[in-house]
């Protein structure tokens, strides 16, 4: 994307936020391709997810093997097919984690306001409806996980590419997205 105008940036950005949907809950289907410096073959995984505002994300993969994420304002949780926890982050004893986190909410519910104060903005819009931003961080912290991060989307947000510090990418693939009013009592559980 060629520079242009911080103006004309943040004109862009406040025409993105029109045309993103704002739900409380969003739920749908994700398929995450990690490239990882070195190997040819990126590492692919799918299932659903769910953002839900005010609470946090969820994560349940499906392949290659079953496992759930719950990332929260405050923790972050991972947990195998038995139920069994293998990680858990608290933004107590990791306060960078708090930072992560809201990135991960801004990005995956396309919170423009939220990541311009973090990142410089660019972008276009493209037809009536759809759009892409990059963005480049501003802060050194966040410099050091991402070069840059490039949403594309409608209503929604339907991807995310991260290219990484270390010369890694990621790119997460969203579809079969529904808006939602309430959370199952398995999601609430799983916010717990």
């Amino acid at each position: 994307m060629p520079w242009i105008p911080a103006a004309v940036a943040a004109d862009i950005a406040a025409q993105v936020r029109q045309r993103l949907q704002d739900t409380e809950l969003l739920r749908g289907e994700f398929e995450q391709s990690k490239t990882l410096k070195g190997f040819k073959k990126p590492l692919v995984s799918r299932g659903q997810f769910l953002v839900a505002r005010g609470k946090g994300v969820q994560w349940l993969t499906r392949e290659p093997f079953a496992s759930t994420l719950v990332v929260t304002q405050e923790r972050l949780v991972a947990r195998q097919a038995d139920g069994q926890i293998s990680a858990q982050l608290n933004t107590r004893d990791e306060p960078g984690l708090r930072v992560v986190n809201s990135v991960m909410f801004a990005l995956l519910r396309g919170d423009v306001a939220a990541l311009s104060a973090r990142f410089s903005v660019d972008g276009e819009l493209l037809g009536k409806d759809a759009w892409r931003l990059r963005l480049v961080p501003r802060e050194a912290a966040l410099l050091q996980v991402f070069t840059q991060v490039d949403i594309e989307g409608d209503q929604f947000v339907r991807s995310i590419k991260m290219a990484e510090a270390q010369g890694d990418s990621t790119l997460i693939r969203f579809t079969a997205m529904v808006p939602g009013v309430a959370l199952s009592r398995d999601e609430e559980v799983r916010f717990e």
